[in-house]
């Protein structure tokens, strides 16, 4: 019988990483992967995506399943694109076959703490704009049922939060696209 264990990260191996995510480049990052989520735990891997700022990610779930909503019951637009530090995902998501991407819209090379990327800082990604949110990304109960208890405590604990190891929400601001290979970078206040 195939051992089915789905191997996770330990808080050894996570402590080991911390060094190598906290080298990440400060701007100028490549996009490395894309992800399109049409519903819940499903994604596609297209080369480019369309960011709007009335939509979204069109025909993505954000737009009629957000998981944040403003008083009105609108999707909040603090949460339309997610952004994973790649140094992130690869400490964290070790069985590639048995467990499910995690699912952010980009996934690139970026140090995201918030002296990196303050809050409303903007950052050029392909032609569009998009505005780091205060929004905190402290991971779902699914990114700790995929990665591991220790990787959902790895996220929140103490000093961690300000290194926001779980990536960025942004706000779309400006209508573009973006590709594999495009570069994002940071726009002067």
């Amino acid at each position: 019988m195939p051992d089915t264990t789905i191997r996770q990260a330990t808080p050894e191996d996570l402590a080991r990483a911390l060094p190598h995510v906290l080298a990440a480049p400060k701007d100028d990052a490549t996009v490395e992967c894309l992800c399109f989520r049409p519903g819940f735990n499903k994604r596609t891997f297209p080369d480019r995506l369309t960011l709007t700022r009335d939509r979204g990610i069109p025909g993505e779930r954000w737009l009629t399943m957000p998981w944040l909503k403003l008083p009105d019951g609108s999707p909040d637009p603090r949460i339309q694109v997610s952004i994973l530090p790649r140094r992130v995902m690869d400490a964290v998501w070790l069985d590639r076959e048995n467990t499910l991407h995690p699912g952010d819209t980009i996934i690139c090379d970026l140090d995201m703490s918030e002296d990196n990327l303050p809050v409303g800082c903007l950052l050029q990604v392909g032609t569009a704009v998009v505005r780091v949110s205060d929004e905190f990304n402290d991971g779902c109960v699914k990114w700790k049922v995929r990665y591991g208890r220790a990787a959902k405590e790895w996220i929140t604990a103490p000093g961690h939060p300000a290194l926001r190891l779980r990536g960025i929400l942004c706000s779309i601001e400006q209508d573009g696209e973006v590709a594999l290979g495009d570069r994002i970078r940071k726009l002067a206040a």
